[in-house]
């Protein structure tokens, strides 16, 4: 099976793309492109995933560079290969080569885009890391290497529809006590006590508000277990562990 890559419009001036698990070698549960290397996935098999996503951006397997991802505000700024994965939840570069990608089971993966300054960028944004600023901070990331917010562009790839995330009152506590006007992102869940949380339009509304343009790709990862991972998923199922989907950007 070929690898299944969805781009951005807003960002077809750089080379991009957002990865699905169509096309990968792994099998069983992590079956696909299982590009996540904290995953129970065989590592071999992660690997010659990893590669085939490298060659699909033009690069080599260690050109492709991901993050030890903790749900973190904290951006790195990248100007060559780094001996070891960040930990960090963002990072942005204005160096030719290096492909940025980012893992994601349901949190947002973030692409970042100013072509004009040939500054980019990339997210992962889970509900924590957006509330605690992690999209604020790629931003201002991009503007000190000369970005400017006029001409940033940043696309959320797939992540968990608001339909298929059913969150705790305390959840909803925690990101109203970030801002009230953050009732908007909520409806009703199945019980007095549970609500729905739209993650990707939360994420869109923080990026707007920084002044760059942004938008989803409207893929839920939930929804179609053909194409997408799902921690949530997996949870729901009872099964052990889950496979990582991979964004990535490069110059």
């Amino acid at each position: 099976m070929t690898l299944e890559i969805l781009v951005s419009d807003g960002l077809s001036d750089v080379r991009h793309g957002f990865f699905t698990r169509r096309g990968g070698a792994s099998s069983g549960i992590f079956g696909g492109l299982n590009c996540g290397p904290g995953s129970s996935d065989q590592a071999e098999a992660v690997r010659i995933n990893r590669t085939r996503v490298a060659t699909a951006m033009g690069g080599t397997l260690d050109s492709l560079i991901s993050l030890q991802q903790i749900h973190s505000p904290d951006v790195v700024t990248l100007d060559a290969i780094p001996a070891e994965r960040p930990k960090a939840d963002g990072m942005v570069t204005r160096h030719e080569g290096l492909i940025l990608g980012i893992l994601t089971a349901d949190c947002a993966p973030v692409l970042f885009a100013d072509s004009a300054a040939g500054v980019i960028g990339a997210a992962h944004a889970g509900w924590k890391g957006a509330v605690g600023g992690v999209l604020e901070a790629t931003v201002a990331s991009m503007l000190a290497l000369g970005a400017t917010r006029e001409g940033i562009h940043a696309t959320v790839g797939p992540t968990i529809s608001q339909r298929n995330y059913e969150v705790g009152l305390d959840f909803m506590d925690d990101v109203l006590a970030e801002d009230g006007g953050n009732t908007r992102f909520f409806a009703g869940g199945r019980s007095d006590d549970k609500v729905q949380f739209d993650l990707p339009s939360y994420v869109v509304a923080k990026l707007r508000n920084t002044g760059v343009t942004a938008e989803w790709t409207g893929h839920c990862t939930y929804a179609e277990p053909d194409r997408f991972f799902s921690f949530r998923r997996t949870t729901h199922r009872g099964e052990v562990d889950y496979g990582r989907q991979i964004a990535c950007i490069r110059l």
